[in-house]
């Protein structure tokens, strides 16, 4: 059968025949097609090789994998990264998975491995594919994943802040920490802990734009919201050094990405005042009927997912966050006395035996020294045998605790504690006195409608 080409359709020459589903397409512009190879091959490289992303849509059953399972596909690649690293950039690009930090060497050098693969990628597709006029097949799957990938990641994300896990407040330590000592990074978690419902509000605006994206006809609308948590997120963590750039920025760009097929319908609607046409999105599926079973697939893996993510951050807020039961002695105390050896020690800034604080928190301990110096310590406190066993944390990845101390306690008030015991291997007596922590403006200043004049201290 011969097809005659009128304008941008294709029209059979037999009355009666049935056009090809690809019939009725744009052909699209070289320089469309060149940028769609290009990020066919970046960002699904990305979101393939990235540490986490990938291993994220197991949900729950991720826990049946090694802590080092997120990091597997990446590990792929280290030859070439450890190679480009030493001769490219002249830096060491090992990676360091014991690490959280998204923006480590080895992540910053495997951008432009794929940076570079992709380049490549792109040149040799278009010179033996140039005669394709469009890839709309192949693009809908693409959009598909990067879809996927992006609303498992706002689910994520938005969890551990609608069940506050990723900025719990405030540890009892840093109550005590002056504020010219914290870190830029510091400043914004604390800043974020101190308000929950704040933070709640912002992880629920990022899983419902990551809920949003698991069904088609809702892309729209979670992309553009996903857009905005994204970009505030990414502006955070370039204003505040947190190392979690390559991850938002990307997460930014594939807002965008599943945003371009809409633009000119939202420039009409946001900015023309004119109505919009209908959506050029093509099915996934050829049938009514498979893309109905498609749709019902995303929507149980967002289901899924979003079961997952609520066990998993109620699971961690119950173990070890904020929902955690408080330990025994947790609290602040203010050493009243300190007697070294059977001689009261006085208290001079210069002393660096004598304490000055103790804190007791959920999941670990502080020794303040009287210059003010905060020691992290770990405390195994055992209520029923009235004893406390310090030791100092590692000072290098692999190192031993050092002990630093062992003692029996006694309380005689709830807000009195006396310590007896060896510190250092020397003889060492204390009385303590708990301070009340809503005296901290922090904790205790609380919400108030009617202020006459600023609360600013």
């Amino acid at each position: 059968m011969r097809v005659v080409a009128v304008g941008t359709e294709s029209v059979p020459d037999r009355v009666g025949a049935e056009p090809s589903p690809d019939a009725s397409i744009q052909r699209w512009n070289p320089f469309v097609r060149i940028v769609f190879r290009f990020c066919f091959v970046y960002f699904g490289l990305f979101c393939l090789v990235y540490p986490r992303i990938i291993s994220e849509f197991l949900g729950l059953a991720s826990r049946l994998l090694p802590d080092s399972a997120p990091f597997w596909l990446a590990r792929l690649w280290s030859p070439l990264v450890e190679w480009t690293g030493e001769h490219v950039f002249g830096t060491d690009a090992a990676a360091h998975e014991d690490s959280i930090s998204g923006d480590q060497t080895f992540l910053w050098v495997l951008l432009f491995c794929i940076l570079i693969v992709a380049v490549v990628a792109t040149v040799i597709w278009t010179v033996l594919d140039r005669r394709r006029p469009n890839y709309a097949a192949l693009s809908s799957w693409f959009l598909l994943f990067v879809r996927l990938c992006l609303a498992v990641e706002m689910l994520v994300y938005g969890l551990s802040k609608v069940i506050p896990n990723q900025m719990p407040s405030p540890a009892l330590a840093r109550l005590l920490e002056p504020y010219g000592d914290f870190s830029p990074m510091a400043v914004l978690w604390s800043q974020v802990g101190v308000s929950q419902p704040y933070e709640i509000l912002l992880g629920t605006a990022e899983v419902l734009g990551g809920l949003l994206l698991f069904l088609p006809r809702t892309t729209t609308v979670g992309a553009l919201l996903s857009l905005v948590c994204t970009t505030q997120v990414f502006v955070l963590n370039m204003t505040y050094d947190v190392p979690a750039k390559i991850l938002a920025f990307h997460l930014m760009l594939l807002c965008t990405m599943l945003l371009a097929p809409e633009a000119r319908r939202l420039a009409n609607v946001l900015v023309l005042d004119r109505p919009a046409d209908r959506s050029t999105r093509r099915p996934l599926l050829r049938t009514a009927r498979g893309n109905r079973i498609a749709v019902g697939l995303q929507a149980a893996l967002g289901i899924w997912l979003l079961v997952s993510g609520v066990y998993s951050s109620l699971d961690a807020y119950r173990d070890h966050g904020a929902g955690s039961k408080e330990p025994p002695l947790y609290g602040i105390w203010t050493v009243a006395e300190f007697s070294l050896d059977g001689q009261q020690v006085p208290a001079l800034v210069t002393d660096e035996n004598r304490w000055q604080r103790v804190v007791f928190d959920r999941q670990n301990a502080t020794v303040q020294r009287m210059d003010g110096t905060l020691v992290p310590v770990i405390a195994i406190v055992d209520a029923s045998a009235h004893t406390i066993a310090m030791v100092l944390l590692p000072t290098a990845p692999g190192a031993q605790p050092t002990p630093l101390g062992a003692f029996t306690f006694d309380q005689p008030a709830p807000d009195r504690l006396a310590m007896a015991g060896q510190l250092n291997g020397r003889s060492v007596s204390i009385a303590l006195q708990q301070v009340d922590l809503d005296a901290f403006p922090l904790r205790g200043r609380g919400f108030h409608w009617v202020q006459e004049y600023p609360y600013f201290r």
